[in-house]
């Protein structure tokens, strides 16, 4: 991994375009991701987000351009961008016909982890959850809120290097999304990179530094507060809509 003063490089991409047929998804991205940090990735529907997070993630390969992922070459080393990093998605994250345990195991031997580890990491998750009573309830009996915490820990269970979440706090009430936020802040602790999209512009202004997507290219890359003092705006909603509207 590159090193950009004393901060650590875990994602770069130089001028990343993403074509299908004569549509540009993406338009000559550029951008770091340091470890450690959280990284907003925010647009409307249609900015080209996904697109992006399905090349990061190593699920999809770039038309051009450099992308480097946790050191791997998203071209050449998918398979071990994979190994590395951890993703979760709003719309589906977890087997609604399994029990909480069964998904924490299921998960734990797709990411290749030991039973005595998946075990020791299960006893902890659960616990620090508040979930122990409800390790045998269907994932499909349990409330929304206490699934994308699953979800989040699940994504995160193996230790990854950098952790993706597309959308993740869609449908729940603002307490829970507080909550959920606590883990992304544990997980940074624990030495993951956090990189999120989000609807809720007030999300924003918990992550370090927030990249705006408008039509398939980044309009603007700053904090939450260089972003606001840059565009006159008083919240990063209003900074949204200044980029947007023009």
């Amino acid at each position: 991994m590159k090193e950009q003063d004393d901060k650590q490089i875990i994602i770069h991409v130089d001028n990343l375009v993403k074509k299908f047929g004569d549509f540009e998804a993406n338009k000559d991205l550029c951008f770091d991701v340091y470890k450690g940090e959280i990284f907003g990735f925010l647009g409307a529907n249609g900015a080209g987000k996904t697109t992006a997070i399905k090349i990061l993630s190593g699920l999809s390969s770039p038309t051009s351009g450099i992308v480097e992922v946790a050191g791997f070459d998203v071209y050449k080393n998918a398979d071990d961008i994979k190994r590395n990093i951890g993703y979760m998605s709003q719309k589906f994250s977890l087997y609604e016909d399994l029990t909480v345990k069964e998904n924490i195991r299921f998960y734990g031997g797709i990411y290749g982890m030991r039973a005595k580890l998946i075990k020791e990491r299960t006893h902890e998750l659960l616990s620090r959850l508040e979930m122990t009573d409800y390790a045998d309830k269907l994932i499909a009996e349990i409330p929304l809120g206490w699934k994308q915490k699953l979800a989040f820990s699940v994504a995160v269970l193996h230790r990854p290097k950098i952790v993706f979440l597309d959308e993740p706090t869609g449908g729940v009430d603002p307490i829970t999304r507080r909550q959920f936020w606590d883990l992304i802040y544990e997980a940074v602790e624990d030495g993951i990179t956090v990189f999120v999209t989000t609807h809720y512009m007030d999300e924003a202004e918990y992550c370090h530094r927030v990249s705006i997507m408008v039509d398939g290219r980044i309009a603007a890359l700053d904090t939450p507060d260089g972003l606001k003092q840059q565009y006159g705006a008083g919240s990063m909603n209003d900074v949204f809509l200044k980029l947007a509207r023009a």
